[in-house]
């Protein structure tokens, strides 16, 4: 397959996929539009050049939690009608509702998100008993591994005061702390606030910032968590083993643990109780399928299960889900990613 003359290098390319977009992510929020819908952000980069020589490919970057189903531990009306009312800057009066759980269920954190027309998940209210020791998770299964990006959250309700981002990397592996919002870090999850890892540090550990984590505003509030951010070896990602392994994930959990409020739950006004929930309008997840630089495609499979997952469609002679290992009878050389000065093709 051709290149134009407008194509990118290997290294262009990946510089401009882990520090360009989530630079320009970050910086311009909402105004962007990225993260809610099937866009693909970035194309994929071919495993061959126009002389058919190998060269490291990735698969397009996307929002890979795009119409994916998200497991709610709690979800407002699933136990029948709920009633909440929505916070204003006026104290004294609040619009009143009934959540049914069609309303507002977990499918709508991942479809097509028009401002226009929005749709959120909400969970139960304080009045239900929704708040600090009890917490909300949310668990997004991604079907395979992935090199992530960013997480982003759109808020329907008040930002939480505390909450947290887990990741695994596969099924049965334990969850790992990702990334912690709170303005209490230390009382709540025992960290520093901090925005940044000091130089020789190890890199491969969640930090916590206060950073987002007042009650304003009371809608449409933003979270971007980049997973590279304040990481000082992501300017040379490709050479860090440590790093590399950080953005890869298979499952991601969000974990809402403690609600924001005004202070005036502790009166115990029924309608003030049922003023405090979590609501969620858009979560997007931004990567690309991880294939180690060996396949610019990933592709729907059914397994030995049955089960549809998606794997890479490997070149340079690798095999595997992940491309990660060599095709039998390629064993001259022992397997390794491809990086934009060296394919590593198997041989």
């Amino acid at each position: 397959m051709k290149r134009s003359k407008w194509s990118l290098s290997s290294t262009q390319h990946s510089i401009l996929s882990w520090s360009l977009m989530t630079i320009l992510l970050l910086n311009n929020g909402p105004q962007l539009s990225y993260g809610h819908g099937p866009t693909t952000f970035m194309p994929a980069l071919e495993c061959y050049d126009k002389y058919n020589k190998p060269q490291k490919c990735m698969p397009e970057f996307i929002n890979a939690a795009y119409q994916l189903q998200i497991e709610a531990t709690n979800t407002c009306g699933e136990q029948g009608e709920n009633h909440f009312c929505v916070q204003t800057m006026n104290s004294n009066y609040k619009n009143c509702e009934f959540c049914r759980w069609e309303d507002h269920n977990p499918s709508y954190l991942t479809d097509l998100h028009d401002p226009q027309n929005p749709s959120w998940w909400q969970s139960e209210t304080m009045y239900e008993g929704i708040q600090h020791p009890n917490h909300v998770n949310l668990t997004l299964h991604l079907r395979k591994s992935f090199d992530i990006t960013y997480v982003r959250l759109l808020f329907r309700s008040p930002r939480p005061e505390s909450f947290a981002i887990y990741k695994r990397t596969c099924e049965s592996c334990p969850w790992i702390p990702y990334q912690y919002y709170s303005a209490t870090c230390r009382d709540t999850y025992a960290l520093p606030d901090s925005r940044a890892i000091r130089k020789g540090e190890g890199e491969a550990h969640a930090l916590c910032t206060s950073e987002y984590s007042d009650i304003s505003p009371l809608r449409d509030g933003e979270i971007a968590f980049s997973t590279l951010e304040g990481r000082p070896s992501g300017i040379n990602f490709e050479r860090s083993t440590e790093l590399q392994e950080w953005v890869t994930a298979t499952d991601i959990r969000i974990t809402l643990d403690r609600l924001n409020t005004f202070g005036d739950e502790l009166f115990g006004d029924a309608q003030v109780l049922r003023s405090y929930f979590y609501a969620i309008s858009d979560i997007a997840v931004g990567a690309r399928c991880k294939c180690n630089g060996h396949a610019s495609k990933c592709v729907p499979s059914t397994g030995m299960n049955g089960e549809r997952r998606l794997v890479c469609e490997c070149r340079h002679n690798t095999d595997g889900p992940d491309c990660d290992k060599c095709l039998p009878l390629y064993n001259d050389v022992k397997w390794k990613r491809a990086t934009s000065t060296e394919v590593n093709e198997c041989k």
